[in-house]
């Protein structure tokens, strides 16, 4: 064994050493920063579906569109309150609205709220349908 110190890095080295950990802690920030926004994104997204209402709505929805008198009859609620669900689920971007005459048809507008409600349903009632082991 020998009992010289190893060479000298080179200049260089050290620098582009430097770079590569300042852009990988620059890229973790930013995917950390995105992953918060996915979060804050998705429990903004289930807070629209934990509302009992607005999610029995979807329930049906899933089923097909409906009109305001259709689920006003589905889920035995009085119509004012069948429309402000509505108009929340409206205002997030769920569902679309669509005027025939004087009747107004709601059908689910966003795949992510068809896709969650249906696991929800295999989970939950689907669930119930199937024998208990």
């Amino acid at each position: 064994m020998s009992d010289q110190p190893p060479p000298p890095a080179e200049k260089g080295t050290e620098a582009t050493a430097t770079a590569s950990a300042v852009r990988d802690r620059d890229l973790a920030e930013a995917e950390i920063a995105a992953l918060a926004q996915h979060a804050q994104d998705a429990a903004g997204f289930l807070k629209v579906l934990s509302h009992e209402g607005r999610l029995m709505i979807l329930c049906h929805l899933v089923e097909g569109e409906k009109s305001v008198a259709e689920l006003e009859r589905l889920l035995a609620v009085r119509q004012p309150s069948v429309s402000q669900m509505l108009a929340r689920l409206r205002l997030e971007g769920v569902v679309e609205a669509r005027r025939d005459g004087k009747a107004i048809y709601y059908s689910l507008a966003d795949d992510r709220a068809r896709r969650l409600i249906e696991i929800i349903h295999d989970m939950f009632c689907g669930a119930a349908e199937r024998p208990q082991d």
